[in-house]
């Protein structure tokens, strides 16, 4: 069963939470729902597109690719005529992929690096729930410069909150003998919370505060929860961090 399903539970928060920011930040469209799906779908079908690309585990992957793919082509086709220049995108996001790959071929993917490729490729999603709302059906790809400065916020917000739980978790759990990675996190969420205010005052006071929320309770978090601490224990404060960072930025709006 975890060849067809990816064991790695919290990814399904991040694939969720840029989502959710996008969402508060752009008009309602029809597309954001095939943009959702695709996005969703893809994340399975990558983990077993990852595992049919080391030879040692291949034929375990065979089956949950072919499942994966049959759901996830029509979904990107469907996309893809919806908004062309979403070809253009995807090419960004095979790049990104290709560096995967790379990774997981040298048995390599639970990396810091590798895991700060897969917070890029999740942030990217909150400017694309605002394009495929305004983008039309051309293979012009819309005018990202003119999107409204919560678009970009929630961005970084979304950049930071991932970082951040990225950190926090491997400072507990595949890190948890290395101390250096316990100070890594407790300063990344130490300076979150500057970046935090300084993103609510861009957003524009007093509505802005509610940004600040969610940095408040990781930095809280980051110090108070230690090890020895159970995964799940651990992914239910990190769900409640992603929660909040949704629930912030549709209180700002």
């Amino acid at each position: 069963m975890s060849a067809l399903i990816p064991p790695q539970h919290g990814a399904w928060a991040f694939l969720a939470l840029p989502l959710a920011l996008g969402a508060a930040a752009a008009p309602a469209d029809p597309v954001q729902v095939l943009l959702a799906v695709t996005w969703v779908v893809a994340y399975p079908w990558s983990y077993a597109a990852l595992g049919v690309s080391r030879p040692r585990v291949r034929r375990q992957f065979l089956r949950p690719f072919a499942i994966w793919s049959v759901l996830l082509i029509p979904a990107a086709l469907a996309l893809w005529v919806a908004r062309p220049w979403l070809v253009w995108i995807g090419l960004i996001y095979a790049a990104l992929f290709a560096v995967n790959v790379a990774y997981a071929r040298r048995r390599d993917e639970r990396s810091l690096a590798n895991g700060v490729v897969f917070i890029v490729e999740c942030a990217g999603i909150v400017p694309l729930m605002w394009a495929v709302a305004v983008g039309g059906r051309g293979w012009t790809v819309p005018p990202f410069g003119e999107a409204p400065a919560q678009v970009w916020i929630l961005t970084l917000v979304c950049l930071l909150v991932l970082t951040g739980s990225t950190l926090h978790v491997k400072s507990l759990i595949r890190e948890r003998a290395d101390p250096r990675y316990s100070r890594y996190s407790r300063a990344f969420a130490l300076a979150s919370v500057p970046a935090a205010v300084g993103l609510a005052w861009w957003w524009g006071l007093p509505a802005g505060w509610w940004l600040l929320v969610p940095f408040i309770v990781m930095l809280a978090r980051a110090y108070a929860v230690r090890q020895p601490i159970r995964a799940g224990l651990i992914g239910a404060v990190e769900l409640l961090t992603f929660v909040l960072a949704a629930a912030a930025a549709f209180l700002a709006v």
